[in-house]
């Protein structure tokens, strides 16, 4: 689990709940109430149902915990892997590559290779690569799609239950005590739907986002060095390539070969 997403959102609603108990614990009461809930959630989850696929929706839990699930990347080692690939494929030619198969956890990485040995045409290995990089970048952005979604909606449907509220006051005030205690339960909407929206779905598109560039950086390293390796390019070369594709402090030394 992503600890710093989990810690993040808690630390984000704990510090709206500290304000507004600074007074008094007993003040979290007079920002408690269900039917507002109930119009923001039931309004923005059945709007999202109507924006997006049925079969989009189902994997709203499977973003949800894509973006929560950290995944650590280490581009320093994927490069000196592809330097080490590099320098057995010069030496000893492609499919003597066959022994770093095994060892690959990633399929992306372990296809295209396989593609390498078993002899494909370059031109069909580099355009099964890019369309699979596309099919990711694609897939997460329906995810991010969803939440920003989420975030647009919320506080809408949050205005929506002020307005219902001031509807319902501005019917009857005959009781002029009443107005006042009326008025805020009008606005807990509208502060459910942007709590909603800037504590948890916008900061959460921003997530997935930042997740899906770090994984397509990554196979985009991975399909350049298999097309170089597959050209026999030289290590200096393919490194050139390569470390062009990462900030300077996470390049790796050239060696020749």
């Amino acid at each position: 689990m992503d600890l710093g997403t989990i810690l993040g959102l808690i630390l984000c609603f704990a510090a709206i709940c500290m304000s507004i108990m600074s007074n008094s614990v007993s003040d979290i009461n007079s920002f408690i109430d269900i039917p507002s809930l109930g119009i923001v959630l039931g309004g923005t989850i059945t709007a999202m149902v109507v924006c997006f696929p049925v079969d989009q929706m189902k994997n709203f839990v499977a973003v949800t915990r894509n973006a929560m699930t950290y995944t650590k990347r280490d581009p320093q080692r994927l490069m000196e892997l592809l330097q080490d690939m590099a320098r057995r494929a010069r030496r000893q030619g492609t499919l003597s590559l066959e022994d770093f198969i095994p060892n690959l956890e990633d399929p992306f990485f372990r296809n295209g290779l396989q593609n390498v040995l078993d002899g494909r045409d370059p031109k069909m290995i580099e355009e099964v690569l890019m369309t699979e990089i596309d099919k990711v970048e694609e897939r997460h952005k329906e995810g991010a799609d969803m939440y920003h979604t989420l975030g647009m909606l919320a506080p809408a449907f949050g205005m929506i239950g002020t307005l219902i509220g001031l509807v319902k006051m501005l019917k009857d005030m005959s009781d002029p005590t009443a107005i006042g205690p009326s008025m805020s339960i009008a606005l807990i909407t509208t502060l459910y739907g942007s709590m909603i929206a800037n504590c948890y779905a916008i900061p959460m598109a921003k997530k997935l986002e930042s997740r899906s560039k770090e994984e397509v950086a990554e196979k985009q390293l991975i399909a350049r060095g298999i097309l170089s390796i597959l050209a026999r390019d030289s290590v200096q070369i393919i490194m050139n390539k390569l470390n062009a594709r990462l900030a300077p402090t996470a390049r790796v030394n050239k060696e020749g070969g």
